[in-house]
């Protein structure tokens, strides 16, 4: 793949809208009543000083409902069909606002529950305050994914293995930003991740970006096909910084 549209960004104006099928209710929402819910496109709210995005962003999407019972318990019912390219990115969001080198801990401590089937995977997406740089950490996936760009090498970083991959992303204007994505050797449904090495280690090791001002840690779920409708649970999600 060599091309994408900036999407997990979730802000509305950076991607056309879409022609997406009729929601229906939400499938699958806790037993427990949530405090939130949409099944809107763009639908968002901020919680618990997290930001719930539902982010229906991809081309040939289908229907998704978002819940939160807080900003780190959330989950979605997503019903997309089983074609090629991302169609979403729901995710939870914090805000960071620190240059790398003035960071001294960024950690995230995840839990979810994900499908046996369907195309996706469980992920960080972490952004500078540009947008020219794009750190992904799978933590897990399922189906037809795979990394933007070319593989790189295998490194143990921030308490896990990965697999690295380098690649590039466009716009529709011809612009691009880099996109570093590191794809855990093994599938993981909880754990806890310290982040700041590894934006050290393509900042100082690699030299692929300088001291950005690291902007936001998103956690979620980049869904390529849930046919039929499937569940994915972020049963508890903390993101930390000092």
């Amino acid at each position: 793949m060599a091309t994408r549209t900036l999407g997990r960004v979730t802000k509305a104006l950076l991607a056309p809208a879409l022609a997406l099928g009729a929601t229906i209710g939400l499938a699958s929402a806790p037993a427990s009543a949530a405090v939130w819910s949409s099944c809107d496109q763009w639908g968002n709210t901020s919680l618990n000083g997290y930001t719930l995005y539902n982010n229906i962003w991809g081309s040939g999407a289908g229907s998704q409902c978002v819940w939160a019972n807080s900003g780190t318990n959330w989950g979605v019912w997503a019903n997309h069909p089983n074609t090629g390219g991302i169609k979403s990115y729901p995710n939870a969001k914090k805000v960071i606002n620190k240059t790398i080198t003035s960071l001294g801990s960024l950690n995230s401590s995840y839990n979810v529950t994900v499908p046996s089937s369907g195309s996706y995977n469980s992920s960080y997406d972490i952004w500078d305050t540009d947008y020219d740089y794009e750190t992904m950490l799978w933590v897990n996936y399922n189906g037809a994914v795979g990394a933007l760009g070319s593989f790189q090498q295998s490194v143990t970083l921030g308490g896990h293995s990965w697999n690295v991959y380098k690649g590039r992303a466009y716009r529709s204007d011809g612009t691009y930003w880099d996109v570093f994505s590191f794809l855990r050797t093994s599938d993981s449904t909880s754990g806890t991740v310290q982040i700041l090495p590894i934006l050290k280690w393509i900042k100082d090791t690699k030299g692929w970006m300088g001291n950005e001002t690291i902007g936001d840690v998103q956690f979620g779920f980049e869904i390529t096909s849930s046919s039929g409708g499937l569940d994915f649970q972020t049963n508890n999600l903390t993101v930390t910084s000092s």
